[in-house]
């Protein structure tokens, strides 16, 4: 339902979009040689309800339950509305940050989307509780998750791709778990960004901006925190830590990249992943493609985490994170650039 309601409602705000001037305009910096619309978020955002407005209506829901849907529902409308704000005015990125973090204070404080207490992954049948630290926690991977899917948002296509394929990993992982409300919402979210795909794979028709990269990453951290909950296992946020492997290192390369450069964090820069292979001489549908594909392993790998001994899991880990760090030493992701062709 959702896939349906995108592939019908983008065309809607593709031509919204050119009305109210919400348009990606090219300049020396960007790729793109024609203005783009670049509210697309608004598109994954209505196809996103639709869906869920289905699920509600069906009645046989818990009231706990429907509690969260209400609450993930409400601050994921309040985080789409900041997205469109910044795409119509371009906001500082300081305020940009307060907004995400009002956001995600309405959703854990408000409808109580936090975690209290996890399983000890070393001790059987231990629990670490979170105490005082179970919100701030929960606001950090909230504002954390939401960032590096806006961070990674440089090629056609990119963003939404790489948050499908962690979608459809933690919705395989729910399957399995029998967690049918997650199973629910990130099969939702998969189909809003895929049917959102038709129209924003290279050459794209229209770009989803910060109203959907904030959206799709809010979304995803906030069912993962559900996830967990109904689990009560650290493995349930190491599935979207790993699904979202690409994004969360590439932000995270990003941080050390420019604090070794002596620039500031917040501080656009051209040496992300798909800057490098650009620079190799990637085109854009190779970069993307390569990068899905790097998405689609780590996703796996993340399922495969579920099935194994915790000892086997940490190997897993460490293996991935070894593999992904010499990869980024090798493409001197860690180093600053001068000058890179620069993408939307």
């Amino acid at each position: 339902m959702a896939l349906v309601a995108a592939v019908v409602v983008t065309p809607g705000v593709i031509v919204l979009a050119r009305k109210t001037g919400a348009l990606d305009k090219p300049n020396s910096r960007k790729v793109h040689k024609k203005p783009v619309p670049r509210i697309g978020g608004l598109g994954i955002y209505i196809s996103f309800m639709i869906s869920m407005a289905a699920v509600m209506a069906s009645g046989d829901i818990a009231e706990d339950v429907m509690f969260q849907l209400e609450g993930l529902m409400l601050s994921g409308t309040l985080i789409v509305i900041l997205g469109l704000i910044d795409d119509y005015t371009d906001l500082p990125a300081k305020v940009k940050l307060v907004g995400q973090i009002i956001a995600a204070c309405v959703l854990v404080i408000g409808f109580d989307v936090r975690i209290d207490f996890i399983n000890n992954p070393i001790v059987d049948g231990e629990y670490i509780y979170l105490e005082m630290l179970a919100i701030p926690v929960a606001v950090f991977w909230v504002v954390g998750l939401t960032n590096t899917v806006n961070l990674i948002d440089g090629l056609d296509g990119l963003a939404a791709g790489v948050a499908t394929i962690a979608a459809i990993t933690i919705f395989l992982v729910a399957l399995e778990q029998n967690i049918l409300l997650v199973a629910v919402l990130t099969a939702a979210l998969a189909g809003s960004a895929i049917g959102f795909l038709f129209y924003n794979f290279n050459p794209a028709r229209i770009f989803m901006g910060d109203s959907g990269s904030m959206f799709l990453g809010f979304m995803l951290a906030g069912i993962s925190i559900i996830g967990a909950v109904k689990s009560a296992a650290l493995v349930a946020l190491i599935v979207p830590i790993l699904a979202l492997g690409l994004p969360i290192l590439d932000t995270t390369f990003a941080i050390i990249r420019r604090y070794r450069g002596g620039v500031p964090i917040f501080k656009p820069d051209k040496g992300h992943l798909h800057h490098r292979l650009l620079d190799l001489g990637f085109t854009q549908r190779q970069a993307v493609l390569l990068m899905y594909i790097i998405s689609a392993l780590l996703g796996l790998s993340a399922i495969v985490l579920t099935e194994v001994s915790n000892v086997i899991a940490v190997a897993i880990v460490c293996t991935v994170l070894l593999a992904v760090f010499l990869g980024a030493k090798k493409l001197g992701i860690f180093r600053m650039k001068t000058s890179s062709p620069q993408t939307h």
